[in-house]
Order: structure tokens, then C-alpha cells, then sequence
């Protein structure tokens, strides 16, 4: 299902009065009170936003921000009765977009959660774009389409695939990726490997022999549209 806000929160009393006072002004919103039904619900469902509260049992909002920030690039507002400085940096530090202190005002948090979601609604989704015969990028769902079928793929693997998608039938070498897919020039040949991996088995016919996606030995990868024979 799709949401425009999940609430991830220990306190139910909390999470039930947020949801019921933005479902009612139209931000379809449900909640979980855990770190475990958090990574659940998101493998399953579609949300815009995120509000996230830092205690979680044996778990912390910080710990599960970082986890999603390795692979998404939702929106996650904190929510938190903490208000040391130190909170507050960190939150924003690994990835965090606002900090909210508890307790809050229900129509200023629906405000601040409205303006973002028009901003996310206003950024220009691309057309999908066909890479080659039979395979097709889906901005908006950030999936691809192989033969007709639907794959949903995790951020970064969009990322790497839209990539060397837009740069097709040319050598990109491994540390522009890195410049340009992870902005980072600390990312090692091994985790590229392992992107690369999981991308051809997604969308080769025979990952260990891929007509897509080449290795060109010592420099790098391309997305190889030209017909095979």
C-alpha cells in the first residue's frame, strides 16, 4: 500500500493521535512501534515521509535512519522529548531532514509535514526512459522494467543502473562511479562489485555471461545496447 507518512514510534497514544489528526486532513498515515516492524513495513509499502523517534526499545531511530540512508532517500523528520545539541547534530548528521522536539503542535507537524511533501510532489519525475529492446527505467516507481516485468530496485542500485544507462555503449570507469553514483572516492572496488552483481541478477537472462551490463577489465563498466547476434 501507499502512505504519504509513516510514524515509527514506541509511544502508541502518540503515534494513534498523529495518524487519526493527518488522516483527517487528508496525509494518509499509519504508524509501527518498533525497529523490526519499521524495516518490515517499508519492504512492503510505499511511504513519502518518515517520522521517526529516537528511543526504540532495544533499538534507536538513529540506528535505523542510518540503515535507510544506505538505500533511500525518503524524507525523516525526527521526533524526539531529547533536546541536547548533541541529539539534534547527530540526527541531522546521518541523514536526518528535520528534528522536531516533543511535545509538538498536531497542525504546526502538519504543516511542516505538508511543505515537504509539495516540495517531493514538485520535483520533475523524468519520462520513463527505454534503455535497449525489452528493458525500461521507471523514474517514478524507481524500478526497471525487463520484458514487461516490474523489478524493484534499492536506491543505490537505480543509481548505478540509471547511470551507465544514461551513458550507454560507453566505458565508465569504476572511480566516476564513484564520483558520481556514491559522491564518495572512499568507496571500495568491492562494494561496486557487489552492486553489479545484484543489478545482472536482476535483469540478465544469465548473470555469469551478461548481454547488459560488460566488464571492461581493469577500467570499469558498460551498458551495452547494441543488438547481439
Amino acid at each position: 500500500m501507499n502512505y504519504q507518512c509513516l510514524i515509527v514510534d514506541d509511544e502508541e497514544t502518540i503515534c494513534q493521535t498523529t495518524c487519526e489528526y493527518f488522516n483527517i486532513f487528508d496525509v494518509p498515515s499509519t504508524y509501527v512501534t518498533s525497529y523490526e516492524e519499521a524495516l518490515e513495513f517499508l519492504k512492503h509499502n510505499q511511504v513519502d515521509l518518515l517520522l521517526l523517534d529516537i528511543n526504540l526499545g532495544n533499538h534507536s531511530g538513529f540506528e535505523l535512519c542510518k540503515k535507510l540512508r544506505t538505500e533511500s532517500t525518503i524524507p525523516i523528520l525526527f521526533l524526539s522529548a531529547r533536546t541536547s545539541d548533541d541529539d539534534i547534530l547527530t540526527a541531522l548528521n546521518i541523514g536526518g531532514d528535520d528534528y522536531i522536539t516533543k511535545p509538538y503542535s498536531l497542525n504546526i507537524l502538519l504543516a511542516k509535514v505538508k511543505a515537504i511533501l509539495k516540495r517531493c510532489a514538485m520535483k520533475k519525475q523524468p519520462e520513463p526512459v527505454t534503455a535497449c529492446n525489452g528493458i525500461v527505467l521507471d523514474y517514478n516507481y524507481r524500478q526497471v522494467i525487463v520484458q514487461n516485468n516490474p523489478i524493484k530496485l534499492k536506491d543505490m542500485e537505480f543509481r548505478l543502473l540509471s547511470y551507465l544507462v544514461e551513458h550507454s555503449n560507453t566505458v565508465i570507469t569504476k572511480e566516476e562511479l564513484f564520483d558520481h553514483v556514491w559522491q564518495d572516492r572512499f568507496i571500495g572496488d568491492g562494494t561496486l562489485s557487489v552492486h553489479i552483481r545484484r543489478l545482472r541478477q536482476k535483469i540478465e537472462v544469465d548473470p555469469d555471461h551478461p548481454n547488459y551490463i560488460k566488464t571492461i577489465w581493469g577500467i570499469g563498466y558498460v551498458f551495452e545496447t547494441k543488438e547481439t547476434v
